[in-house]
């Protein structure tokens, strides 16, 4: 196994690995706040209230 860091420069590598788990945890979080049950900053949207039509009574 400590035969790889001779085929990789080992700064180079975690440079790239922390960059790429840094964009991970970015992408991921703009993800959840799009949704609205993992909102954290503005909550939960409040759903539309439902409007009933009425209807005229027939005739029968």
């Amino acid at each position: 196994m400590h035969k790889i860091w001779l085929l990789f420069d080992p700064r180079r590598t975690l440079v790239a690995l922390f960059t790429f788990l840094f964009v991970l945890a970015l992408l991921i979080h703009f993800i959840l706040l799009s949704t609205d049950r993992f909102n954290w900053l503005d909550g939960p949207k409040k759903a539309a209230d439902a409007q009933s039509l009425v209807l005229p009574s027939l005739p029968a």
